[in-house]
């Protein structure tokens, strides 16, 4: 499997006389002083042109340093380090190293193969089991990406044989990927806590209602778009076939079970459940089911290692942006902008809302946590709104942004995967974006979906 997680389509997003525009305009706001706007102008331009999002960060604070000269150039590296020097962020290459194990170990078919004669028997029976296959896949890899490139590529070459339209089979794959970093555990998550000092074990924990409430979202618009187009069963349901499906993958399902139970028991922090699950896989992959061989354990090794440096790199670049616009108080900026919405928790919901899913369309998930979430926090903060609670609203929000161009991530994916082009990918998932963004708004306007689980484990 490529590195899923570090896959971008490459090259410039738009024509060159724009992006020559934008350079220019650069380079007026830099002869005019105007450095704060030069720094997102530069940001912009770089990723329009194209540049990975690590490059693009660090580069356009680079700039911005030395045309201040407030600061030593230094300074950039110093923080870029401190940005990654986190206990927590340890969790993400285990858990990286975990989803890729179970990807290459074989235990995404005998989930999958277990998921459809539990949920077969239904009207587009292999979109029920696309989404109930990712939601227990989220309890192990957290995830989209890696969802959509493992269990992904079995579930539409299923559908696709199975008779069901290509858009559709890649809609709904697209669409369930999404719960992989919702349901713990989670990388975005982890992100969050660090960069908002807050438990990640209470954010597992919180995600776990949310999670199951958009797989439910989904399954009711699957039964929808099947009665509208003859969709019928693909299975019967069968006691000994679930019997032998389930036998076949108990060891599979209890990962999440491990991770999850330990996490909310306290027997685990959440970097020692990630541990935990990587010898759970190498055990089963390697002496259970003796699928894992020596090279594919290097391959799988090798991949984890280029995805955690791309992460590690953005969450670095990421950091000296957040840095600058603390340091010249944009944070404070925004809150005094939206000051007369502070007594209307509604209202700053909705605001932010909007902003985290425009952002989601432009910037990949990792960044736009650690870049927003030192400006938009202390503004739900004012407006009332748990941190905890607030960090699951912007994991979903960033999810559905993985399903939107220009980014749109999965779509690149499951693109890449499935031979299908980006267009039909993007067509297929148009109608799962409303379940998800109605899913969303119970979120946002219903706190106790969020917070009822950690409040009764944690408080």
């Amino acid at each position: 499997m490529p590195n899923i997680l570090a896959v971008r389509r490459g090259g410039a997003i738009v024509p060159p006389l724009v992006a020559a525009v934008a350079i220019l305009g650069c380079i007026a706001l830099a002869v005019t002083q105007h450095y704060l706007l030069f720094l997102f102008a530069a940001l912009f331009t770089l990723l329009v042109m194209g540049v990975p999002i690590a490059i693009s960060l660090a580069g356009s604070c680079l700039l911005y340093v030395l045309l201040t000269g407030r600061v030593p150039d230094v300074v950039v590296m110093h923080r870029m380090i401190n940005g990654v020097d986190s206990f927590p962020l340890l969790a993400i290459p285990f858990f990286i190293l975990a989803g890729n194990l179970m990807n290459n170990g074989g235990i995404t078919v005998r989930i999958f193969d277990f998921a459809k004669a539990l949920m077969g028997w239904m009207r587009g029976g292999l979109g029920h089991v696309n989404v109930g296959a990712s939601i227990v896949f989220s309890g192990m890899s957290g995830a989209a990406v890696a969802d959509a490139g493992g269990l992904g590529t079995i579930e539409i070459k299923a559908m696709k044989d199975a008779g069901y339209d290509e858009e559709f089979s890649v809609g709904i794959t697209a669409a369930s990927s999404t719960i992989g970093p919702i349901i713990p555990p989670s990388l975005p998550m982890v992100i969050y806590g660090v960069m908002a000092s807050v438990s990640v074990g209470q954010l597992f924990v919180a995600g776990l209602v949310p999670g199951l409430l958009m797989g439910l979202v989904l399954m009711a618009m699957i039964t929808i778009i099947s009665r509208r187009r003859g969709y019928t069963r693909d299975a019967v349901f069968s006691f000994p076939v679930l019997g032998h499906t389930f036998k076949r993958a108990f060891l599979s399902l209890l990962t999440p079970v491990i991770i999850v139970g330990g996490i909310m028991s306290g027997a685990f922090t959440p970097t020692e459940a990630a541990i935990a699950a990587v010898v759970y896989a190498l055990v089963l992959g390697g002496v259970v089911y003796r699928s894992l061989t020596w090279r594919r354990l290097l391959k799988v090794s090798m991949e984890t290692i280029e995805t955690t440096a791309v992460i590690l790199l953005i969450v670095a670049g990421a950091s000296i942006f957040a840095w600058i616009l603390t340091s010249n108080q944009v944070t404070q900026h925004v809150v005094t902008l939206l000051g007369p919405f502070a007594d209307n928790p509604i209202a700053t919901l909705i605001i932010i809302n909007l902003v985290l899913i425009l952002v989601g369309c432009f910037m990949e998930t990792i960044a736009a946590i650690t870049i927003l979430v030192p400006v938009l926090l202390p503004v739900a903060i004012t407006a009332g709104v748990d941190p905890v609670h607030f960090g699951v609203i912007m994991v979903l929000n960033l999810m559905i942004g993985l399903l939107t161009p220009p980014v749109g991530m999965v779509l690149y994916v499951l693109s890449r995967v499935s031979g299908i082009s980006f267009e039909k990918c993007m067509r297929g998932t148009l109608p799962f974006l409303v379940p998800l963004v109605i899913a969303l708004l119970l979120v946002t306007f219903i706190p106790a979906i969020s917070l009822w689980l950690p409040t009764l484990i944690y408080r």
